[in-house]
């Protein structure tokens, strides 16, 4: 499934609270969420390469997948 990153998100990624989490770290982390995601849900614990934890929350839109915003921990 193709996954849109909002603008929102982008810009959280240069926060220090999420340093060292990639696009393609959040891209992983969206297809690897299973099912359909009606409306926004925050996932827990997903890994960086660089080992960093974060959260997510993302919604399905027709064809797609929208991450809204991330979450470092």
């Amino acid at each position: 499934m193709k996954v849109i990153i909002t603008e929102h998100a982008r810009k959280r990624l240069r926060d220090m609270r999420q340093e060292k989490i990639t696009i393609g770290d959040i891209v992983s982390a969206a297809n690897a969420i299973p099912g359909k995601i009606p409306t926004a849900t925050r996932f827990r614990g997903f890994f960086a390469k660089s080992g960093r934890i974060f959260d997510l929350v993302a919604k399905d839109i027709p064809g797609r997948r929208l991450v809204i915003t991330i979450i470092g921990k």
